[in-house]
């Protein structure tokens, strides 16, 4: 399937005819009962080689049809829209399971050190391995897909008005009004109810699939793609949580400290975890949307082109521009006229479409796109540098074989597009017109910034954290809810505004639970970005304060992401990584160095406060 990383209406006869065809091949014909067959010769590295050219050329096929398919549902919702993206990630399933499977035989073999790689990305290249029961692959395909549709059309009456997630989300960034607040946060989680025994069952037969290729459940299949085991990938996380947990709890500290300020003790408790409605993000991931809250007094406010942008009267596609523009000042070139053609860029009045930002790579070549619901403001302004950064990267890898055709790690590709996003500085902004002047001191601008960066680590991590217990049965159905809500007390601080019950499906309210997409990756990506703007910076000759480095125009910096990018998944990350840094293991001291004067004036603000929860 196109990999989505965060709209025109293909013809629906030839997609429910390609979606079909994808399903009868990869199924094959049923076979005759025949005699015992002769005893197979062993197996050759030729053999290998022929075996893995056949199947990447078939894989490349299933995943451009099934990715129209998932274009088509996401841009377009409806029953049949459902039931084409079904057939598609059915067909890929099970190709893919039967292939991996069929892919043991070579195991023993002394394979080429490409070849070998291949083989094992084959095994790890679906989020939901499918069960080989052809039954159970289509009922796994059909739960996916209508997770992800119950999540996109998912909608809470509010005042008169059938509100979407943007509509709630707006209320949650403007309203200071703590019944309104917890009202929006009840509708949307509201949503997530009916998902509950669907996600039940996918995770049961994800878990069947995983187990058939080898893996001790679906969750030891995620973890086992990033070049170590899986025990040793949660140490890693571990490890780089462990790094920069002092500066996340300094700024729970103040935030709460500031809350308390603006809502009273008996809302927020001044020694206790924060209500989860009260951050201006529903949930609670980031809390630039209560800025005006949270943000210093001295050293600015901010900076914001809002603004400018109106002033300018920049439309959608002049904000995407803007980014094109960015990359294009590097050395890498324009966006290809497709892109602008078939991308979807605004939310269409006439149909539910998922408006989560993501980036899609549709044929593995060129036809990439953007499927966002764009607003004229400051965040998705950031936001198009960073989606446009997985179309970039995709176009540098699409000369690599089908299997390498992706990022060294998914963390890679999420930190890449972050990486460009924190050039977009007030500098950056001078030089495109955006802004004036560059505000004298930013304190304010760097406050802010961690108030989205620095809040999300914890989150980052706690999902995919919860779905590995859910996976390994550490964590019943019975107590889905509970869990959730221990492990954002464990490393968020945050609680539930309300009391939650096992009524409740809270972790279904967040899209990559629903869409069934790993999320350690974006608290890596979390984590590497600043690793690749240290170096990026070093390598333009930067010498100043980190968070005033922009890399824009500087074609050195350009060459370093093209090396690492042209790399795609053909190597193991180290390698990557050691492309564009210098270095070979991830580094969390990139981040404290970022938002080092942010940290150090934490501390001086939070002197005679009781911090922890």
């Amino acid at each position: 399937m196109a990999r989505r990383l965060a709209s025109v209406p293909l013809p629906l006869v030839p997609l429910v005819l390609l979606a079909l065809l994808a399903v009868v091949a990869a199924r094959g014909a049923a076979p005759a009962a025949a005699a015992a067959a002769p005893a197979k010769a062993a197996p050759t590295v030729a053999e290998a080689q022929a075996f893995m050219d056949d199947v990447e050329k078939e894989l490349l096929r299933l995943w451009i049809a099934g990715g129209r398919a998932g274009w088509v549902k996401s841009t377009y919702i409806s029953y049949d829209t459902e039931i084409l993206e079904a057939e598609g990630n059915e067909a890929v399933m099970a190709f893919t399971s039967k292939k991996a499977a069929e892919a043991v035989r070579f195991e023993k073999l002394a394979l080429p050190p490409d070849l070998r790689r291949k083989m094992k990305l084959l095994r790890l290249s679906l989020s939901l391995p499918a069960p080989a029961d052809a039954t159970k692959r289509a009922e796994l395909a059909r739960l996916a897909a209508g997770l992800e549709g119950t999540y996109g059309r998912g909608k809470y009456r509010y005042k008169g008005k059938d509100l979407s997630l943007d509509d709630l989300s707006e209320i949650l960034t403007k309203s200071r009004k703590p019944d309104e607040l917890l009202e929006v946060w009840k509708g949307w989680h509201a949503v997530a109810p009916p998902m509950r025994a669907d996600f039940a069952r996918l995770v049961e037969l994800t878990n069947e699939g995983a187990r058939e290729l080898a893996f001790k459940d679906a969750g030891d299949l995620w973890k086992s793609r990033y070049d170590m085991s899986s025990p040793d990938f949660e140490k890693e996380v571990d490890r780089l949580w462990g790094q920069v947990k002092p500066l996340y709890d300094d700024l729970h500290c103040y935030a709460r400290a500031k809350l308390s300020a603006k809502y009273g003790p008996a809302v927020v408790p001044p020694d206790g975890p924060i209500p989860a409605h009260l951050l201006g993000n529903m949930w609670a991931q980031a809390w630039g949307n209560v800025k005006d809250i949270l943000l210093p007094k001295k050293g600015g406010g901010g900076v914001s082109i809002e603004p400018a942008l109106k002033k300018k009267k920049v439309d959608e596609r002049g904000m995407i521009r803007y980014g094109e523009g960015f990359f294009d000042s590097l050395g890498l070139g324009k966006l290809p006229d497709t892109f602008w053609e078939r991308s979807m860029f605004t939310k269409p009045r006439d149909r539910d479409v998922v408006c989560h930002a993501s980036a899609w790579d549709i044929d593995y070549v060129n036809d990439v796109r953007i499927k966002m619901c764009i607003r004229i403001n400051d965040d998705d302004f950031a936001t198009i540098h960073h989606e446009l950064g997985h179309n970039y990267y995709q176009m540098m890898y699409a000369g690599l074989s089908p299997l390498f055709r992706d990022s060294a790690n998914d963390g890679f590709h999420e930190g890449l597009g972050d990486t460009i996003a924190l050039s977009v500085t007030p500098a950056y902004l001078v030089k495109v017109g955006l802004l004036a002047k560059e505000p004298p001191d930013d304190l304010a601008g760097l406050t802010e910034r961690a108030l989205d960066k620095v809040a999300f680590l914890p989150f980052g991590l706690l999902i995919d954290k919860w779905r590995w217990e859910v996976f390994d049965g550490r964590t019943k159905p019975a107590d889905y809810d509970k869990r959730w809500w221990e492990l954002r007390l464990l490393y968020q601080g945050i609680a539930p505004p309300v009391e939650r019950t096992e009524a409740d499906f809270d972790p279904g309210a967040k899209y990559h639970v629903a869409a069934s997409v790993p999320y350690v990756r974006y608290f890596l990506a979390a984590i590497v970005q600043f690793q690749f703007h240290r170096a990026l910076c070093k390598a333009a000759g930067f010498t100043g304060p980190l968070h005033k480095c922009s890399i824009y125009g500087n074609k050195v910096a350009g060459e370093r992401l093209r090396k690492m990018m042209e790399m795609g998944l053909s190597r193991p990350w180290p390698d990557a990584l050691e492309a564009l840094t210098g270095e070979r293991a991830l580094d969390a001291t990139a981040i404290l160095d970022y938002f080092k004067p942010v940290h150090d004036w934490l501390k001086e603000e939070n002197k005679g406060r009781k911090c922890g929860w």
